[in-house]
This record gives structure tokens, C-alpha cells and sequence, in this order.
């Protein structure tokens, strides 16, 4: 494995939701309290950036071009080649200080985002599903900031964690019907060590977790011991993601928000994009199916 390298430095204010695209071979990502959706091309070093209208917690790639992104208050579909956010579902219009968060699409196609307290003293959270057909569905409540989500190898568990408990969940998945059941603590992040935030599988079924006020992401093996710490010249990464033509480069997202002049000056890197090989390889994204 090497050594953790800097490969964007750009300071954002909350970098989040880093997903590779396979087919353009550039890593997306979002920061969210910029409202800006970035495309970050490691052959050029070329980051372009696109604004939006509100708070963009993730997003995913469509099957039909373009992307959707989860914004403050729901689902939106989003070109890059024109710039123009097309409302999809606003599936909270009664929870005023919530904003969505974390997202992924699993491999059936569906988009699953999560949504929190942002003032984060409530548990007025909630994880919702998007169909193919536009449909929005509320799968899980009563979350404080819904995170980690990712699914194993074989899409038989389902990974999401509730940052503000430090809890990594594992659910049973019903893949075919896109449904949940029997929750069960996964993961318990010690407080010294941070709160999990955004998750990856490998391609060996092992999940790799970004500890936000960690300085560190660690890979969990799929009974929940920890196989590999590894540390960060950030304090608040946010979100790994396997990226690179052989998807054998852990890519992570991180924040500046709530840093300190003292504590940004000390660590150059927050905010910016790191990259590292882990020595052993990403499974590639799903495309979301509408």
C-alpha cells in the first residue's frame, strides 16, 4: 500500500459524496455547503465544478445522461451540459430544518439518499428510496444524520449509519424488491475516534468507513472487527471512493467546516481530495435507472 497523497487541494467547505464514473473514467463529487457539484479528471488534474441552487448533500449517475442530486429539500435531476436542476420529489416539506445528505444507488438501480437535522439536535432524519419510475419512497425514520451507505458484494446487506449515535447499521436487503429488515449494529465508533460518515465496499466484501473528526478511514471486515486503520492528514474526511481503470485507488473527500484559522493553517489538505492503494480493488457504481 502506498503512502496517502494530496491530489486536489481546494479547501472546500463540506466535500462529500465522491462516486467514480467507470464510463468517463473522472471521479464526481459535491460540496455541500459550497452548493457546487464537482467532476475531477486524474488524467488532466482538470476539476470542473457546476453551482446549484441549494445545499447538494450527493448524488448519482443516471442510465438516461446526467445525474441526480439529492439537494436541501429532495430529488433533482441535473445536466451538467446546461447547468439546469429539474425537481424530481420533495419528500420532507413538513421538516423545515432538515437537509438531505449521504446517497447511493444500489445495483438494481433504485437511488437511496438520506436526510438529517442540520442544526443536528434532532432525530428528525429519514432514508428514502427513488425508483426508476420517480417514485419516492421513506424507508427508515427517525435519524439524526443518516450516512455509510453501501451494500455488500452480493447485495445481500445493506450498510447505513446514523453519525450523530457513531453507529454503522447492517440490514438484510431484499435486493429484487428494495426493501430492508432486521437492523443490527454493525459497527460501535469509539467517540475518540471520531463518527462514521461516508462508505465504500471493496470488491472482498471488507467496508472502508471515513471517520469525521477522526483523521481517518478504516476498513471493517464483514463480521465488524477492524482489519486496517488508515490514518489521514485531514480531520474531517467525509467520503472514500474506489475510482481509477483498474478502480484499485481509494479516493476521500474531507471538510473544512468548523475548522479553526489554527487548525486549518495546521492541516493544508482539509477540504481538498486524498488518494491512496489500498491494495485491493472498488466495485463499480450502479447507474440509477430512470
Amino acid at each position: 500500500m502506498s503512502d496517502v497523497r494530496g491530489v486536489l487541494r481546494l479547501g472546500a467547505i463540506l466535500g462529500e459524496g465522491a462516486l467514480w464514473d467507470v464510463a468517463e473514467q473522472a471521479l464526481y463529487w459535491v460540496d455541500i455547503k459550497g452548493r457546487l457539484v464537482h467532476r475531477y479528471d486524474p488524467a488532466s488534474g482538470e476539476d470542473r465544478h457546476w453551482p446549484v441552487p441549494t445545499d447538494v448533500g450527493s448524488l448519482a449517475l443516471r442510465r438516461d445522461g446526467g445525474l441526480v442530486l439529492a439537494l436541501r429539500s429532495g430529488f433533482h435531476f441535473f445536466d451538467p451540459a446546461t447547468g439546469v436542476a429539474t425537481p424530481i420529489a420533495e419528500p420532507e416539506p413538513d421538516r423545515l430544518e432538515n437537509r438531505f445528505n449521504d446517497g447511493k444507488t444500489d445495483r438494481q438501480g433504485r437511488f437511496w439518499a438520506g436526510s438529517m437535522h442540520d442544526p443536528e439536535t434532532r432525530s428528525t432524519g429519514a432514508l428514502y428510496r427513488l425508483d426508476a419510475d420517480r417514485s419516492c419512497r421513506r424507508m427508515i425514520d427517525g435519524i439524526g444524520c443518516s450516512n455509510a451507505l453501501c451494500w455488500s458484494p452480493d447485495s445481500r446487506t445493506m450498510y447505513h449509519a446514523d453519525t450523530s449515535v457513531g453507529t454503522v447499521w447492517a440490514w438484510d436487503f431484499d435486493a429484487a424488491r428494495g426493501e430492508v429488515a432486521n437492523r443490527r449494529p454493525f459497527v460501535e465508533v469509539p467517540a475518540a475516534q471520531g463518527a462514521p460518515d461516508g462508505a465504500t465496499v471493496d470488491a472482498e466484501g471488507f467496508v472502508w468507513v471515513a471517520h469525521w473528526n477522526g483523521w481517518r478511514v478504516t476498513r471493517y471486515a464483514p463480521d465488524g472487527r477492524v482489519d486496517r486503520v488508515v490514518r489521514l492528514p485531514v480531520q474531517r474526511p467525509t467520503c472514500p471512493a474506489f475510482g481509477g481503470p483498474r478502480l484499485d485507488v481509494l479516493f476521500v473527500t474531507s471538510a473544512t467546516i468548523g475548522l479553526s484559522p489554527t487548525e486549518r493553517a495546521a492541516q493544508p489538505w482539509a477540504g481538498g481530495l486524498l488518494a491512496f492503494e489500498p491494495g485491493v480493488r472498488g466495485l463499480p457504481e450502479a447507474r440509477f435507472g430512470g
